[in-house]
């Protein structure tokens, strides 16, 4: 989908449905409920909004033919078991677990309930299904990252620093899927010969003191991995970034939109409205094990110019012409 064409959609998405204030709707014993458990807050949502419009064109409205309760763990990745457990005491139709650490602590109460995932990674080894064509089980959805994504945004910092010899790396070290991404940052940091410096952190109030310690470590960019928390917080990143003049490198265009320099990894709102797409195979009686987890179809490159600017760096051309997307 084209930018324009998106902003398009979520525009008339945003004018067309409003979501309810409590995490409780009112629901109807005669419609399917379909269950949303997010990682992020309900405010400034696009992901909710995204695949609530896309269930919207596949003519399923909420309070018409479907109900919908949803639960936000607000960045808050512990708070996923106990939500999920929510969610399943309603009895709900089919479970949308936004992010891998939400569905496997869904997938954990339940083996029988649906489970769709548009951000899955490392799926297999996190038990959640027996194989990408037919995952077996409860669970399908769609791959957000492709092996060594990680490395790949540590080689882009190279492209944008000459002479890069140390990278920082913020880790929120309470994601269960944290490890996978990590151990490929490091194998590439060696393989590049860059000393990797992680600054760890549990919550955003320790997002200041991790761009602190790594300015005081002399880095000479930084790398945000890919995380619920880390995405709510992204404003905050991006601001303490140009604050610390480190540029960073991050796995959704949503950190550039937010002020952030660079971004590479796949196109989250497609990943989100195609997640409509499962829901509805499934509620016309498909079994989410039958249902093949679906690749990205490509990873985006995009730019902020503005925020290099403000860096006083200068984007290699080489970089700029492969850019999917240069924002003024």
């Amino acid at each position: 989908m084209q930018r324009r064409d998106f902003i398009t959609f979520i525009v008339g998405v945003a004018a067309t449905h409003v979501f309810p204030a409590a995490v409780r709707a009112q629901v109807s014993k005669k419609r399917p409920l379909i269950a949303v458990l997010s990682g992020v807050t309900l405010e400034d949502n696009l992901p909710l909004r995204v695949f609530m419009g896309g269930l919207r064109e596949l003519g399923y409205v909420e309070g018409q033919n479907i109900d919908v309760v949803y639960r936000f763990a607000e960045g808050r990745l512990d708070r996923f078991s106990i939500l999920a457990d929510e969610l399943i005491q309603l009895k709900p139709d089919l479970i949308v677990a936004f992010v891998t650490p939400a569905a496997v602590a869904a997938k954990s109460l339940t083996q029988t309930i649906p489970i769709v995932c548009p951000l899955l990674a490392k799926p297999i080894e996190f038990g959640l299904i027996a194989s990408m064509s037919r995952p077996g089980g409860n669970v399908t959805g769609l791959m957000f990252r492709i092996d060594d994504l990680a490395g790949k945004q540590l080689e882009l910092a190279a492209q944008l620093v000459p002479g890069l010899v140390r990278v920082g790396l913020i880790v929120n070290v309470a994601a269960s899927d944290v490890i996978i991404d990590r151990q490929e940052a490091e194998s590439a940091a060696s393989r590049l010969g860059i000393k990797l410096i992680a600054a760890e952190v549990r919550a955003p109030n320790e997002l200041e003191g991790a761009f602190q310690a790594l300015s005081s470590e002399h880095v000479q960019a930084v790398v945000v991995l890919v995380d619920a928390m880390l995405f709510q917080e992204r404003k905050r990143i991006a601001a303490l970034a140009a604050i610390a003049r480190l540029p960073t490198v991050y796995g959704f265009r949503d950190h550039v939109d937010a002020g952030g320099l660079i971004s590479y990894g796949v196109n989250l709102p497609e990943n989100f409205r195609n997640t409509a797409i499962y829901v509805v195979k499934i509620l016309n009686g498909a079994k989410p094990g039958d249902l093949p987890v679906e690749f990205p179809n490509k990873l985006e490159l995009v730019i902020n110019l503005k925020a290099a600017k403000g860096l006083g760096l200068d984007i290699p051309a080489a970089l700029l012409a492969r850019a999917d997307e240069v924002i003024e």
